[in-house]
C-alpha cells in the first residue's frame, strides 16, 4: 500500500457535474472528479462506467454537454486537445497515438509549443537527456515501427514528460509490461507526482491500484459511486463498489491428471509483418485436459504463434499438430474441421465482423449447420444464437445489432461462445481478458477452466502474469521468438518469470 499522503496540496484538476450523452446513452451523469498536486488517483470502473469519457472531456477530445473542468484554479473550455496539452495535461492512450514512419524523437515533438521547436539533433540530445533522468530506455532515433508495445508506451510518457504536463494520465498502462517493468513504471509515477503534479492512473489491475494510489474513484454506469483513500478500502470492497456485487478474483481450480498431448508444434520458425524473425525454433505441446499458458511482452512472437497454429501465417518450418494428425500444410477450415478453436486478441478485426449482429458473427463459423441448399435457415440461425447468448450471458439490445455496439466483455463472450460451441478440441485463446472489467474477467477465466476440466487442451497466451499463475498448469515464457523456458504454474516464481520475459534469464531446470 502507498504511504505517499498528498496532504492538503493544490488541486490540479476539478470536474464538477460532468455530463456526457451519446445517442442513446449517457456516459457521465453529473460526476465530480478532482486530483491534487503530489497525488497519484486511481479511476476504477467496469467497461462503458465511463472512465475513458471523463478522461477524454479532460484531454479535450470530448465537450461535456454540463459541468466545470478546472485546471489549477481555472475554468477551463477545452475545444481541441491541443489546448488541454497547453493547459498542462498529457495523456497516455491504452492505443498509442504514434507515427509508425517517424523516428521517437520526432514523435515526441509533434504537437508540442513551438517553443520546443529544436534542430534534429539538438531534439534527439533533449529526448535522450529526459529519458535517462526518468530511467525511461528507449533510442531517440529509433522508427516506432521498430519498438516494442511496450517501448512505444514510453515514446507516449516521453512526449507529456517533454511537453511538461502537470498532469498526466495513464490509461491502463501496465498491459504490456512484465512485472519489473509495472514496478519501474510505478516509481516513474511517484517520481512525476513528487515534483508537485498530478497522475490519474486508469487500471483493471486492483494490485497495482493498491501499490501505487493515494486516493480512488470508482464510476458505475456512468455515475461516481465513491471517492476514498486507499488506506479507506481493500480489493474486495473497490470490485463490489465497481461491479455492484461480490467478486472471485481467483477462480477455484481443480486438479486432475492431464491426459495425451493435443496440441503439438515442433522447430516453428516464422516471419512477422515486416518480414522479420518472429518464430525461432518453437517446440510446444499442449495436454487433454490442461492449460498451458504463454507469457510474455508484447511483440515477442505471441500473435505470430497463434496466427501459426490457426493457419492464418505460413511457418517457414516447422509443423503443427491436432490429436496428432499433422496439419502443417492445412487451410484454416481444415483445422477447425479438425478439432481447433480459435479466440484472436484482435477481436473486431479477426474475430468478429464488427458491423454484422449476433447471428450472422455466430453462422460465420456454422454457416453448413444452417444450409439448406443454397439457402439459409434463418429461423434456426436465430433460435441457436438466441440460445448462445442466453447460455454465455451476453448482453446485447438485439441479436441483430451491430457486435461493434457490445461493450467488450460481452463481444469477447461472444466470440467464445461461438468456438466454444463446435466443442473443440485444442483451444487457442489470445489475450482474453485484455481491457475487460473485473466482472467480465471472471466470468472469462472461469469458462476457459469449465473447458480444461472437459478435457480441451488450452493454449492460453496473455500478457497479464497473474491470469496466467491462476489460470494455468504449465507456463510457457517467450522472448524474441524464442521459448525461454517451461515451468509449472504452482509455486512458480514470479521473479524468475519476469526475468525470462525480459531474456535475461532461462528455465532454471
Amino acid at each position: 500500500m502507498s504511504t505517499h499522503d498528498p496532504g492538503p496540496a493544490e488541486g490540479a484538476v476539478e470536474l464538477r457535474g460532468i455530463v456526457k450523452r451519446f445517442p442513446g446513452i449517457v456516459a457521465n451523469d453529473n460526476v465530480d472528479f478532482s486530483v491534487a498536486r503530489g497525488e497519484v488517483h486511481a479511476l476504477l470502473g467496469e467497461n462503458g462506467a465511463g472512465k475513458t469519457t471523463l478522461m477524454s472531456i479532460l484531454s479535450g477530445a470530448y465537450r461535456p454537454d454540463a459541468g466545470t473542468v478546472s485546471v489549477g484554479g481555472r475554468t477551463m473550455s477545452f475545444r481541441s486537445p491541443k489546448q488541454a496539452i497547453e493547459a498542462g495535461i498529457g495523456m497516455v492512450h491504452q492505443h498509442f497515438r504514434l507515427v509508425q514512419p517517424l523516428s521517437v524523437a520526432e514523435n515526441v515533438l509533434l504537437g508540442a509549443p513551438s517553443t520546443f521547436r529544436l534542430a534534429g539533433n539538438a531534439t534527439e540530445d533533449r529526448v535522450a537527456e529526459l529519458a535517462e533522468a526518468y530511467g525511461i530506455r528507449v533510442n531517440p532515433s529509433a522508427k516506432i515501427w521498430q519498438l516494442s508495445v511496450g517501448e512505444q508506451q514510453r515514446v507516449e510518457i516521453l512526449k507529456a514528460l517533454f511537453r511538461e504536463a502537470s498532469v498526466l494520465i495513464l490509461d491502463e498502462p501496465t498491459a504490456v509490461l512484465t512485472p519489473q517493468e509495472a514496478t519501474h513504471l510505478f516509481s516513474i509515477m511517484r517520481r512525476i507526482a513528487s515534483e508537485d503534479r498530478a497522475v490519474i492512473f486508469i487500471s483493471h489491475k486492483l494490485d497495482e491500484v493498491m501499490a501505487v494510489a493515494d486516493r480512488v474513484t470508482v464510476l458505475r454506469a456512468g455515475r461516481g459511486v465513491a471517492t476514498l483513500t486507499i488506506g479507506e478500502s481493500d480489493k474486495a470492497n473497490l470490485a463490489r463498489l465497481m461491479v455492484g456485487r461480490e467478486v472471485m478474483f481467483r477462480v477455484a481450480r481443480s486438479d486432475h491428471d492431464a491426459g495425451a498431448p493435443r496440441l503439438t508444434v515442433k522447430g516453428l520458425i516464422a516471419t512477422g509483418d515486416l518480414g522479420l524473425p518472429a518464430l525461432r525454433d518453437v517446440t510446444l505441446e499442449v495436454r487433454a485436459g490442461e492449460i498451458l499458458g504463454v507469457a510474455g511482452v508484447a511483440g515477442n512472437g505471441q500473435r505470430e504463434l497463434t496466427e501459426v497454429i490457426a493457419g492464418l501465417r505460413p511457418a517457414i518450418s516447422g509443423t503443427v499438430a491436432i490429436g496428432g494428425r499433422d496439419l502443417s500444410a492445412s487451410t484454416p477450415a481444415e483445422r477447425i474441421s479438425a478439432g481447433l478453436g480459435y479466440v484472436p486478441e484482435d477481436r473486431l478485426g479477426t474475430g468478429l465482423i464488427p458491423s454484422l449482429g449476433c447471428i450472422d458473427n455466430v453462422m460465420l463459423k456454422r454457416t453448413d449447420e444452417f444450409a439448406r441448399g443454397f439457402f439459409i435457415n434463418k429461423q434456426a440461425a436465430e433460435a441457436a444464437t438466441s440460445e448462445l447468448v442466453d447460455r454465455f450471458d451476453v448482453k446485447t439490445s438485439s441479436l441483430h445489432s451491430p457486435v461493434s455496439l457490445m461493450s467488450g466483455g460481452n463481444i469477447q463472450k461472444l466470440l467464445l461462445a461461438r468456438e466454444l460451441s463446435a466443442g473443440p478440441g485444442a483451444l487457442v485463446v489470445a489475450q482474453p481478458t485484455a481491457g475487460l472489467d473485473v466482472g467480465a474477467t471472471e466470468a472469462i477465466r472461469r469458462l476457459l477452466l469449465e473447458q480444461r476440466d472437459a478435457g480441451v487442451a488450452v493454449l492460453l497466451v496473455s500478457e497479464d502474469l497473474d491470469e496466467l499463475l491462476s489460470l494455468c498448469d504449465r507456463i510457457a515464457v517467450m522472448y524474441e521468438g524464442k521459448v525461454m523456458g517451461v515451468v509449472g504454474a504452482a509455486g512458480a516464481d514470479r521473479e524468475q518469470i519476469g526475468l525470462m520475459m525480459a531474456g535475461t534469464a532461462s528455465d532454471p531446470a
